[in-house]
């Protein structure tokens, strides 16, 4: 084998793997994102830290450094229904970021043992004696293969490593789009909109840096028209949209099952999103992604046998706990239950 280790995408996940993992490894990982700049892949994304994302910083001794911080920092999230026309603030210790800033800072905390290859995009996926053949095009297009003893799949929602392993599992996939305006309300806000007309995910808002980032997850059949159907109906609302500066689309799973949490086997593993590690109720995946990826680090570093039945044991909390936002999601995708669990301190949408 060329590596004992391949790590096939570098976000949260990918990175923090790569970093935890022990130097006596001989690892590789490939990035479809540059090295710097704003160049190449972006990860569609409002760019918020939920709660457990800082927890795993605080257990990783980690600190976000000043330059990736956006403005506002605000600490209350508006849900809107749209059904009901009913809105309630909710407070929320969310830290605001960059995404793209944060991707690439967790990339260079990487240590220098590992052979990391940016700009590059991962093809194949072939079984092999003793390993796997990967086979990846890089930034000049001209193709490459390398061998591993174990694979990592750490590639987001259109896993190429989770789509080989298993290519008869399907997990329900919706297309995130997300638009940026400049801002112009009088009052920055995060919001959190339900309309079961257009979609039976959830919407949201953000305010960052001077602009205004509207976004949703819909039906992929549907994508650009409920998106467009939406944002017509919240103009009404007193959003206030003007013309987008850019538009940003990437497929996102949305797990319904439990069996949706697939963590890999044969010496293949998946962890973050790829592994289905993401919250059906909020679409909030970073907490995941590192606790996963610390997780395998754990069981990889430990040089235990069965390194896969150990992997699929650690995270059996992980996903108890999001199966439990999918009883959540369903609860808030059915305008019944939110009404009931909006009732209190209710006041009729006007304006934002």
């Amino acid at each position: 084998m060329d590596y004992d280790i391949a790590i096939i995408g570098l976000g949260p996940a990918g990175s923090t793997l790569a970093r935890l993992l022990n130097s006596s490894f001989k690892i590789i990982a490939l990035d479809k994102k540059h090295q710097t700049g704003n160049e190449g892949f972006h990860k569609p994304c409002g760019g918020l830290l939920a709660n457990d994302a800082q927890k795993a910083f605080v257990r990783q001794k980690l600190n976000l450094p000043a330059d990736i911080l956006t403005e506002p920092q605000i600490f209350s999230v508006k849900t809107i229904d749209l059904q009901t026309k009913l809105i309630r603030n909710y407070q929320r210790s969310y830290v605001s970021f960059d995404r793209h800033k944060f991707d690439l800072w967790l990339k260079s905390l990487i240590p220098n043992n590992v052979n990391v290859l940016h700009n590059t995009l991962c093809k194949e996926i072939r079984r092999v004696i003793d390993g796997y053949q990967v086979t990846y095009t890089d930034e000049y297009d001209v193709e490459h293969k390398i061998t591993a003893k174990y694979v990592v799949g750490a590639d987001g929602a259109n896993s190429v490593v989770r789509r080989m392993r298993y290519p008869h599992h399907s997990i329900r996939q919706y297309v995130a789009i997300q638009q940026w305006f400049a801002e112009k309300h009088q009052r920055p806000f995060y919001s959190c909109i339900f309309d079961n007309q257009s979609t039976n995910c959830y919407a949201w808002s953000i305010s960052k840096d001077g602009y205004f980032i509207f976004g949703g997850a819909f039906p992929k059949k549907t994508a650009n028209q409920n998106f467009e159907l939406l944002q017509q109906k919240l103009t009404k609302q007193g959003f206030i949209f003007g013309e987008p500066l850019k538009t940003e689309k990437c497929l996102v799973i949305y797990p319904n099952r439990f069996r949706d949490f697939y963590t890999g086997n044969e010496n293949i593993f998946l962890i973050g999103e790829a592994a289905g590690f993401i919250s059906a109720s909020s679409l909030e995946g970073i907490s995941y992604a590192l606790d996963s990826a610390e997780i395998l680090s754990k069981v990889l570093n430990s040089g235990i046998a069965k390194p896969n039945k150990h992997y699929y044991q650690k995270t059996i909390p992980l996903r108890l706990k999001l199966y439990s936002k999918i009883i959540k999601a369903k609860i808030l995708t059915t305008p019944l239950w939110r009404k009931l669990i909006m009732k209190s301190k209710i006041k009729h949408v006007k304006t934002i």
